[in-house]
């Protein structure tokens, strides 16, 4: 068979047909490297390794599908009119036009992000997967200051808004199943639709900004977590009949209580939606559909209203405690029904000096009520119906009778053991017992090769025995020599040294046999390629002691 000729250069086949590098994927799109960042980052494209990278490995290779996929992407279009734009407004600044520079930031146009969250995540339970490094870095922003040109006020608001609403849920339907304060700050986990996601919040503390930070690409991303948490949040809250977003008490608000100010939007909404479904069974279509063609404005002011002055103020426990048995929400689980049984009956008050946010997300979650101490709490602390305060240091006045005084990590404990722990050990003033991470099992120490206590302690005991065991050898040779020495030839000496002779040299190939095969063992736990390189190590340190044992000899054959 003739083969075709091919003019050299013009090879299309293989990897070089499947990949590009970034630069020639920039030439392609014609865009700039922040913008193509972007828009990977945007769609969920990341860099590929081939098995033969053409153009050599110092270069950055990305799939040619994955190119042509941007390339056609709508959101392409826009980004080049807000480019476009933005020339405008910078012309305007130049000719010192003012007005017009004002005008047109403005009427800036903008773009969403609805049908790129669509095509990532197909189906809810995809974005539920994917939800860990969203939330830890919404938590992140939440908890940063404000930079200049940098980060905007707005942004750091809207994604404290977005972490409160995802916490409300998951405190609304009991869904927190473990909680462990670290170093880095305060895991969480929680189980929602099946799926198990474990998130990082900071610790309330002064965020020190460096200049290290690269707060673009942070920023790209941040900009499609918070997209993806508030569908996740619109999604979990009509799941549960709750309408979304959320129209808070403002004095609430300004006050920043806002897992208060959610559990009250909850409860009042659960209420106003029992009595909308009484009310449409006794009422007619006519008149339902009467109801809904007024305008949207009114309906928000209707439902502030319901927040004012359906909830009495006079009953600071009821505000608190969330409405239990709502339509519309999943079957509960046995976790759900243990997790909401286990602070009920109990009311928790928390000093000016306890982590405030933690606490007002956990409790509840566990059928809890809380209070704190400062303005827009539920209830004061002389309420006689309290039964745990939360405090971290020592109180300079008198105690209340029938209350406990614990640290906050009693808390969290009894989180993770699911049970009320006993409050002696967690007295102020005292070391509380260590807080372990309930993320740790035994199961895992076993896959990551820890050895188990009981088996580790045996082993020491065997590695002292045969300590010990070689200290009395060394020690019988020695005396052996000494007697040699003096040239004692006693027969009972000689046939006792025979005897230990003898007895002596089958724990010494004995030992040199278990060295063996330990060092054997070792090994195959080794990697291929690292048994390699200890293989050719050895045999490198026998030549050289050999050649230098033949060199040894033949000096000596000189000197002689």
């Amino acid at each position: 068979m003739v083969k075709h000729y091919r003019p050299p250069g013009k090879k299309n086949e293989g990897n070089a047909a499947r990949f590009i590098t970034r630069s020639k994927a920039i030439k392609q799109l014609q865009v700039s490297l922040p913008l193509f960042r972007k828009l990977c980052i945007l769609k969920g494209i990341f860099p590929r390794e081939p098995k033969k990278k053409v153009k050599g490995n110092h270069h950055t290779y990305y799939h040619l599908k994955d190119v042509s996929y941007i390339q056609h992407e709508p959101l392409l279009e826009r980004l080049r009119e807000i480019r476009a734009y933005q020339h405008k407004v910078k012309k305007a600044e130049a000719k010192k036009n003012p007005d017009r520079a004002t005008l047109l930031r403005q009427r800036s146009p903008a773009y969403k992000l609805d049908k790129i969250v669509l095509q990532r995540y197909p189906k809810f339970l995809d974005a539920l997967r994917d939800l860990d490094d969203c939330l830890t870095m919404v938590h992140l922003f939440a908890a940063l200051p404000a930079i200049e040109g940098c980060i905007e006020v707005k942004r750091i608001h809207n994604c404290r808004r977005l972490a409160h609403e995802w916490q409300a849920y998951i405190s609304r339907t009991h869904r927190l199943r473990k909680v462990f304060v670290s170093v880095k700050g305060i895991y969480y986990q929680a189980e929602v639709k099946g799926q198990k996601v474990t998130w990082l919040a900071p610790h309330p503390l002064q965020q020190v900004v460096t200049d290290d930070d690269d707060f673009n690409i942070m920023l790209n991303f941040l900009e499609f977590y918070e997209a993806l948490l508030a569908f996740a949040n619109c999604h979990l809250y009509h799941s549960i009949n709750v309408k979304y977003p959320p129209i808070l008490d403002p004095r609430l608000e300004a006050l920043a209580a806002d897992h208060y100010a959610l559990s009250r939007y909850f409860d009042a909404n659960s209420r106003s939606s029992a009595w909308d479904r009484q009310e449409s069974s006794l009422s007619g279509s006519g008149k339902v559909e009467s109801q809904k063609s007024g305008p949207l404005v009114d309906e928000s002011e209707l439902r502030l209203a319901q927040l004012q002055h359906q909830l009495s103020s006079n009953e600071p426990g009821a505000l608190m405690h969330l409405v239990e048995d709502v339509p519309g929400e999943d079957e509960e689980d046995t976790d759900t029904r243990e997790c909401k049984k286990l602070f009920k009956d109990m009311k928790f008050f928390l000093n000016r000096e306890v982590y405030r946010d933690s606490l007002l997300f956990i409790v509840p979650a566990f059928g809890g009520t809380v209070s704190w101490q400062g303005d827009g709490a539920p209830f004061e602390e002389d309420d006689d119906s309290i039964t745990h305060q939360i405090i971290d240091r020592p109180r300079q006045d008198g105690k209340i009778c029938g209350r406990e005084y614990v640290h906050p990590q009693w808390v969290y404990d009894c989180v993770n053991a699911r049970i009320i722990l006993p409050t002696g050990d967690y007295l102020v003033g005292r070391d509380p017992p260590p807080h372990l991470s309930p993320f740790v099992d035994n199961d895992s120490l076993e896959t990551e090769g820890v050895t188990n206590p009981a088996e580790a302690e045996a082993e020491a005991e065997a590695a002292k025995a045969k300590r010990k065991k070689m200290k009395a050898y060394e020690k019988q040779h020695h005396h052996e020599l000494i007697m040699e020495l003096e040239g004692i030839t006693d027969s009972s000496s000689i046939s006792n040294i025979d005897n230990l002779s003898a007895d002596r040299e089958e724990p010494d190939h004995d030992y040199e046999q278990v060295e063996e095969d330990n060092r054997i063992m070792s090994l195959l736990k080794l990697s291929r390629r690292v048994r390699e390189s200890i293989e050719g190590m050895r045999i490198s340190r026998q030549r050289k002691k050999h050649l230098d044992d033949v060199i040894r000899q033949r000096r000596r054959n000189i000197g002689t």
